[in-house]
Order: C-alpha cells, then sequence, then structure tokens
C-alpha cells in the first residue's frame, strides 16, 4: 500500500516536470501519505492530478503535507 502511494504520487509530481519530480522527496511524500489516502485515494496519477488533488485540500491537509505540496510547487 506505501509503495502504492509512492508510485502514484511520484507519478503525480513527475507530470509537473523534471524539477518538481527531483524536489519531491521520500521524506515529502511519506509526510503526504496519510493525506493522499484520506483525500485523494481515487486520484490518477499524471497530469500533476495528485498534487493538485492535495492543493485542492490544502486546508485539511497536515502541516507536514501542507509544507511538502509548497515545496513541490517551487
Amino acid at each position: 500500500m506505501i509503495r502504492t502511494f509512492a508510485v502514484a504520487l511520484a507519478l503525480g509530481i513527475a507530470a509537473l516536470g523534471p524539477a518538481a519530480a527531483q524536489d519531491f522527496s521520500a521524506a515529502q511524500r511519506a509526510a503526504c501519505k496519510t493525506d493522499y489516502e484520506a483525500f485523494c485515494k481515487g486520484t490518477m496519477p499524471g497530469g500533476g492530478r495528485v498534487l493538485a488533488c492535495l492543493e485542492k485540500h490544502n486546508a485539511k491537509l497536515s502541516a507536514a503535507c501542507k509544507k511538502a505540496v509548497a515545496e513541490a510547487k517551487k
């Protein structure tokens, strides 16, 4: 299950471009695991959809995930 999340999130982030994919570290993915499961589990990776989903639910995200999402957008 963790591997599925990591792959889905990595693919979603990778769709933003090489720089964003490289900047989203394993620690950042781990920070968003619970939030991804709660709010974006059914989101298909690609085209930045996972990151967009997390951004959509920003008000509900954990502090660590909010920080990871903000860092990934840089």
